[in-house]
């Protein structure tokens, strides 16, 4: 079902709003993923080697040949499904970087999940309202 000329309005609104708000963040849900063939290949052939030495190692009765191809399996399925920056890709460790100003203690981990998410909400409302 179509949207409105109201509703397309209303949306397009929000995509411009998004994009002054936060302009890395709608140039990251605009750009497409990359698949990396190489390591997509990779990772292919690590598990095809991997199942080849899980199916000798059960034939032959060497249970240590069948472990290391489980490992190779699974090996194969985490190159060809992680990026190269990492599991997110983003490898400068989150906050926004690069704007001005001093640099913010590190702080410790006994806050919690949520406690850390609070902060960072907090900074991030503090670096807009300057």
């Amino acid at each position: 079902m179509p949207l409105s000329e109201y509703e397309q309005r209303v949306l397009q609104q929000m995509e411009q709003q998004l994009r002054s708000d936060d302009p890395k963040l709608a140039h990251t849900l605009a750009e497409r993923p990359r698949v990396d063939i190489r390591r997509l290949i990779g990772g292919i052939l690590l598990v095809a080697v991997g199942l080849g030495l899980l199916v000798g190692g059960v034939a032959s009765g060497m249970t240590w040949l069948g472990v290391l191809g489980f490992v190779a399996m699974l090996g194969g399925v985490m190159l060809s499904l992680t990026r190269k920056g990492g599991a997110g890709g983003n490898s400068d460790g989150g906050g926004g970087g690069g704007r001005g100003g001093p640099a913010r203690p590190a702080q410790p981990s006994g806050g919690g999940f949520m406690k850390r998410q609070e902060d960072r909400w907090e900074r991030r409302r503090d670096d807009q309202g300057r």
